[in-house]
C-alpha cells in the first residue's frame, strides 16, 4: 500500500490508465445497451461515448484509490422507455459489471499468449516490468469491479438489479433500506476487523474467478 492509498505508489500511474479504461468502457456498455434497446436517456446526455471525461467520478475515482474500488457517474436511464422495463432494465445495468468481466477474459487471454509465445522475451527489462504491470492491474482491477458493483448497494449496480426484480409492493421497504445502506457500507468498509471478515473475503472470489480464466484459456490454446 501507498501511505493514505490501497495500491502502492510504483504502479499508480498503471492504476490510474486502467481505471480510466475501466470505468469508461463500464458506463458506455450501460449507455450504449440502454441506446439499443429504445432508451435514448443516456444518448441525449452525450454518455454513448468513450470519452473519459463524460463518465468518471471524482468522488469514486479517490474511493477507488484510497480503498480499492469505486465508481464512475451513473448513466441516467430511463425505464418506460423499453418495451419490457423490468427485463431490459436488468440486462442494461448487467451490461457494465459484464464489461469489467470480459475485460478480464481478454487479459487472460493476453497473459497466456504472451506465456504460450515468449513475447517479453525480446523486450528491454523495463518494457517487460511496464507491460505485466499493466497487465496485472487490468486483470485484479476489472474482477473487483465486476464484484463489487454486483453488490446490492446503492448506488452500484447490483442495488439497481435487485429494484428491478423486486415485487413492487416492497418497493417502499427497499426506499427505506435504501437510506442506511449507503452509511451501514462506508462502516463496513473503513472498519478494518468489519471489513476483514465481510467485503475482504467476497472480493477474493476474484482469485477464484482468475483462476478459472486462465486454465480454461490454457487449455484451449493447449497450454
Amino acid at each position: 500500500m501507498g501511505g493514505l492509498l490501497f495500491y502502492d505508489w510504483s504502479t499508480l500511474p498503471f492504476v490510474i490508465l486502467v481505471l480510466v479504461l475501466s470505468f469508461t468502457i463500464h458506463e458506455w456498455a450501460h449507455a450504449y445497451s440502454a441506446y439499443k434497446l429504445g432508451d435514448d436517456t443516456a444518448y441525449k446526455f452525450g454518455r454513448v461515448s468513450l470519452n473519459p471525461m463524460v463518465h468518471l467520478d471524482l468522488f469514486g475515482s479517490i474511493m477507488m484509490l484510497i480503498a480499492g474500488f469505486g465508481w464512475a457517474k451513473p448513466v441516467p436511464v430511463n425505464r418506460g422507455n423499453f418495451k419490457r422495463p423490468r427485463l431490459y432494465g436488468i440486462m442494461v445495468t448487467a451490461a457494465g459489471p459484464l464489461s469489467n468481466l470480459i475485460m478480464a477474459f481478454i487479459t487472460i487471454i493476453i497473459v497466456v499468449l504472451f506465456e504460450k509465445y515468449g513475447w517479453l522475451n525480446g523486450m528491454s527489462k523495463g518494457s517487460g516490468e511496464a507491460i505485466v504491470q499493466f497487465l496485472n492491474k487490468m486483470l485484479s482491477i476489472n474482477i473487483t469491479l465486476f464484484l463489487f458493483n454486483l453488490i446490492p448497494i446503492p448506488p452500484l449496480d447490483g442495488y439497481r438489479i435487485i429494484q428491478d426484480l423486486v415485487d413492487f409492493k416492497y418497493t417502499e421497504a427497499v426506499q427505506k433500506f435504501e437510506q442506511w445502506a449507503s452509511v451501514i457500507f462506508l462502516v463496513i468498509v473503513f472498519v478494518g476487523p468489519l471489513r476483514r471478515v465481510t467485503l475482504d473475503p467476497y472480493l477474493r472470489l476474484g482469485n477464484k474467478i482468475i483462476i478459472q480464466f486462465y486454465d480454461m484459456v490454457s487449455g484451449i490454446l493447449g497450454m
